[in-house]
């Protein structure tokens, strides 16, 4: 099938990675990275493919470049999040950081921007894969926190199974939404600074962080119905960071 590159018969022990993009030069670049690091890689060249793969295939993360030819990276992001919650890192170049937002609000969790360094993006979908084993229940006995279920105001987050509700009302979360809630919960009272939020839930140095958790702060209010200029749960203390009161 035409822009489809994949092997059926290929080695579960490793993790298997989606690289989507119609540059053939970086999927080919990203691959040598993620192959290096012991990584299985699965390429795809347009986003009607990759949603074909990703029907057959179990992906442990994507990786998505936001200008691809026909469905681009966002409309793909939204398709991809209507099924699953595996990692998901958009590509996009300087010019498109603006578009960002876009793609954080669509359930990304995290981007690189062009050119990049190979090492980087490995260290961040190490970072991702991290986070996501921690919030899958397979993994769930490797780290349950001490205070496993919280209650503030009508929102329960249960750290033993991953699950938030508002008002015995389940809410759907990303693995890191989830965490960026668990972590203010866990340390509410206590002002938590975006480096300290971003170093705890993606495990990776503070790099364009503070966008990266507006954005996800954001997504997370309107999944609260949150009111931004007097938000019930998740505050924003301007120029230190945020708190849960």
């Amino acid at each position: 099938m035409e822009g489809m590159d994949y092997t059926v018969g290929a080695d579960r022990e490793k993790e298997r990675i989606l690289i989507v993009d119609d540059d053939i030069e970086i999927v080919n670049l990203l691959e040598i990275y993620m192959n290096n690091s012991g990584y299985e890689v699965i390429k795809s060249y347009d986003g009607d493919t990759a949603l074909q793969i990703i029907d057959k295939m179990h992906i442990d993360l994507a990786i998505l470049d936001i200008m691809l030819h026909g469905k681009d990276g966002f409309q793909l992001c939204r398709e991809i999040r209507k099924n699953h919650i595996f990692p998901i890192i958009m590509l996009t170049a300087k010019s498109e950081e603006a578009d960002l937002v876009t793609g954080m609000s669509l359930g990304a969790d995290d981007y690189i921007t062009k050119p990049f360094r190979g090492m980087e993006v490995v260290a961040r979908v190490k970072a991702q894969l991290r986070r996501y084993k921690k919030y899958d229940r397979a993994a769930e006995s490797l780290q349950i926190p001490e205070e496993s279920e919280i209650e503030i105001r009508g929102l329960r987050i249960c750290g033993k199974t991953h699950k938030a509700y508002l008002y015995d009302r389940e809410i759907s979360l990303t693995p890191i939404e989830f965490s960026i809630i668990q972590y203010l919960f866990l340390h509410r009272g206590k002002v938590v600074s975006s480096e300290e939020l971003f170093a705890a839930v993606w495990e990776t140095p503070f790099i364009n962080g503070n966008k990266t958790i507006m954005t996800h702060i954001g997504r997370l209010r309107e999944k609260l119905g949150e009111n931004t200029r007097s938000p019930r749960f998740i505050k924003t203390v301007w120029g230190v960071g945020y708190t849960v009161e």
